[in-house]
């Protein structure tokens, strides 16, 4: 555990890490860079696809440290992309371009699996709603509660 001296720097560097391990077991994976890789991926190509309101909704649930992550080289402007799915996945690829074995439909449905763990379900069907029909089964690994 890191000990910074400031508790909500220690408390973010925790809850990253449980974040960060949750991934690796749902991908199935050992390696933490990569798993952190594949947060930051899949959360940059879905923060550039939603309305600028719920990019702002769902980064408010994020722990201090992903939320840095989540919005490192927005520009708010032009957003949402209009994208289809296989962009979205082409982007989470790119990520991973020297790793052509990693699956970016599996980085992205791990990736929401985690993020329906500590996100309301409220924001996640808000995030759903917000995307074209083309990306909704990307993020819904787990059936939602009916609103």
């Amino acid at each position: 555990m890191s000990n910074t001296g400031v508790a909500a720097f220690d408390k973010t560097v925790q809850t990253t890490n449980v974040w960060l391990n949750e991934l690796m077991e749902e991908l199935d994976w050992g390696d933490r860079h990569r798993a952190y890789v594949a947060l930051r991926a899949v959360l940059h190509t879905l923060r550039d696809r939603l309305p600028v309101e719920e990019v702002a909704d769902l980064g408010a649930q994020l722990p201090i440290l992903i939320r840095g992550l989540y919005y490192e080289g927005w520009h708010p402007s032009g957003k949402p992309l209009k994208q289809k799915r296989e962009d979205f996945l082409a982007h989470i690829g790119a990520a991973f371009k020297d790793s052509p074995e990693v699956p970016p439909e599996g980085v992205a449905w791990g990736v929401f699996k985690v993020l329906q763990k500590h996100v309301t379900s409220g924001e996640i069907r808000d995030i759903k709603s917000s995307l074209p029909a083309a990306l909704r089964s990307l993020c819904s690994p787990l059936p939602l509660p009916e609103c």
